[in-house]
């Protein structure tokens, strides 16, 4: 018995020694840890005080983000951090702040954060789609391909610029048919853009008023709500609380239901599919994965093809249409603009000659007013988020690896250091004392650098043909006993009018 009590003791004194040095071992690693980077985290950007649990997001209103930023931009400086419960965020503002990361640093910055609210559509945490693909062989692969097989298709090609033309056509007899009624442009000018892009990568066209291409836009415009808010955001960095049963299924219902849409059109050309002809993107992608494993590890897989597709919507659709939106927007709210544009179009090309980019050289007005609906519209103020691709000192801070990024894109297109006159409309912004039009390096509505937007070729191109062709052949108005349209925004991802309707008027 005495033994044993002696074992005991033993036992239990060598216990609280290994505790003891178990402790000891832990602080001092700790300690080491925190005097290794006490040098680099004494230069961490400031910002807001952090609570516990949440952190920042008091300081945040999800409802138009980018405001908060702005004032925060003001207080803090060009850099700033900011913490979602337990995630630490870096934002970026100001041209020369946001070119230094995007242009001059572009690999720094090149990597993108994991987002588990994307998970249940088919976003994991590895290289997904393009979009919010981590950054990669299989990034770098997959936008290689995709750039290509666009090109391929037609993309800064006349055989698309053709098209375009032709969708301009079918979009003037569409507002033609309102003969001269109040009508809201959003549904026409929604379904010319996304019949350019679903033709390219789907080879789908709707007609205008087609059931179906109502449907699918209605749940495209309930998936970007769904990400707008606070709820969204907190799940996005409590990803635990995904897991309660029901919870994804309630909260991204249009996500869910747009992405439906995205499955049908694969698998409609997964089922007829030829590999002796190549009709479209898909095809093209299809053709692609039936290469073997070495196809598979560069991405090229059914998965990949369903959110490469979406991002091309996604990035195809949503922000040229809703830039023309703002620009018939625009034109009712300033008159004498919408009556230099349509002089300029007189002039250069006449009432009946379809415009084509060619002729975009020749009017530098409506090149500028273009410029300035993009500038001041501010269609995606925070851009897509990046992440610190490896630790990085930058502008006298320090910024971790793995730190998720916001560039502030509206404090670009907003700087007062930059624009003549940052908050008002005005398109001489981008033209000289002798009226021609001049290049802003500030211009990054679709960002810049690696992850710059991939359909901005196809996006000017649009802009232009489709804003051209309408003023061409009507003068919109404002319908009478009507209240002015408002001239706010509001957010989900994109910044968007208010539903507003006008009057087309025959010229």
């Amino acid at each position: 018995m005495a033994l044993l009590l002696w074992l005991g003791s033993q036992l239990s004194t060598c216990w609280n020694n290994i505790s003891t040095l178990g402790i000891f071992l832990t602080v001092f690693t700790l300690l080491l840890d925190f005097m290794m980077r006490r040098k680099k985290w004494s230069h961490y950007p400031p910002g807001p005080t952090s609570l516990p649990f949440i952190g920042t997001m008091l300081h945040i209103n999800f409802r138009s983000p980018h405001l908060s930023l702005n004032q925060l931009h003001k207080k803090f400086g060009h850099v700033f951090h900011l913490q979602n419960c337990w995630t630490n965020l870096v934002v970026l503002n100001g041209y020369k702040t946001v070119k230094e990361a995007l242009v001059h640093r572009s690999e720094d910055f090149a990597d993108r954060p994991y987002f588990p609210m994307y998970e249940h559509i088919g976003y994991g945490s590895k290289s997904e789609g393009i979009v919010f693909a981590r950054y990669g062989h299989m990034w770098k692969e997959l936008r290689k391909f995709t750039l290509s097989t666009l090109r391929n298709f037609g993309m800064g090609k006349k055989s698309l610029e053709e098209r375009v033309i032709e969708e301009a056509g079918f979009l003037c007899s569409a507002v033609s048919s309102e003969e001269g009624r109040p009508f809201d442009p959003r549904f026409l000018v929604n379904n010319a853009v996304c019949n350019v892009i679903c033709t390219t990568i789907y080879g789908e066209r709707f007609d205008y008023g087609d059931k179906t291409f109502k449907e699918l836009l209605h749940s495209f415009e309930n998936s970007l709500r769904d990400e707008t808010g606070f709820l969204p955001q907190l799940l996005n960095v409590v990803p635990f609380l995904l897991r309660i049963p029901g919870v994804p299924q309630k909260v991204f219902q249009g996500q869910k239901k747009f992405m439906d849409y995205i499955d049908v059109f694969v698998h409609k050309h997964m089922e007829n599919w030829n590999p002796a002809y190549t009709r479209d993107f898909t095809d093209a992608f299809l053709k692609e994965m039936e290469k073997g494993k070495v196809a598979e590890e560069s991405g090229f897989n059914y998965k990949n093809l369903r959110m490469v597709t979406a991002d091309l919507f996604m990035a195809g659709f949503e922000t040229t249409s809703t830039t023309l939106r703002w620009a018939f927007l625009y034109m009712l709210l300033h008159p004498e603009i919408q009556s230099k544009v349509q002089a300029e179009i007189d002039k250069v090309i006449g009432r009946e000659r379809s415009p084509t980019t060619e002729d975009r050289v020749n009017m530098p007005y409506t090149n500028a007013v273009i410029h300035e609906v993009q500038r001041y519209g501010d269609i995606i103020p925070l851009g897509v988020p990046h992440m610190a691709y490896r630790d990085v000192d930058f502008q006298g801070f320090f910024i971790p690896k793995g730190t998720t990024v916001i560039t502030n894109l509206s404090s670009v297109l907003k700087d007062e250091a930059v624009w003549k006159k940052p908050n008002q409309f005005y398109p001489e912004n981008f033209l000289d004392v002798n009226g021609q039009f001049v290049k802003q390096e500030a211009f990054m509505p679709f960002s810049a650098g690696r992850r710059i937007c991939l359909g901005e070729q196809l996006a000017r191109m649009e802009l232009f043909i489709f804003f051209t062709a309408l003023l061409q052949k009507f003068t919109f108005v404002l319908p009478e006993n009507q209240p002015m349209p408002r001239q706010d925004a509001y957010f989900a991802i994109t910044c968007a009018p208010y539903p507003y309707q006008l009057r087309a008027v025959p010229r």
